[in-house]
């Protein structure tokens, strides 16, 4: 790290135990509407395509899944059966 770096994290640090608890509750919030103006939310289109892949691979894991299933349960049928 960088001695700027280094200086600016510990005058944020100060600046942080010198606000009150509703100053940093503000703060926390301010922050997180910034974060949230940087969300790229998906369109129509891709959230669609998005739907179908977790729909698909959610099916092909069932499938493997209740095969495996099936198959442990035949074999402990037939050793213990």
């Amino acid at each position: 790290m960088s001695e700027a770096s280094n200086a600016r994290s510990a005058r944020a640090r100060t600046d942080n135990k010198n606000r009150g608890l509703i100053a940093r509750i503000k703060l926390f919030f301010k922050q997180v509407a910034g974060e949230l103006k940087k969300v790229v939310r998906p369109t129509r289109k891709e959230l669609g395509q998005l739907f179908l892949t977790v729909i698909v691979f959610v099916a092909v894991v069932m499938a493997f899944v209740g095969i495996i299933d099936l198959a442990f349960g035949e074999l402990v049928f037939k050793v213990f059966g």
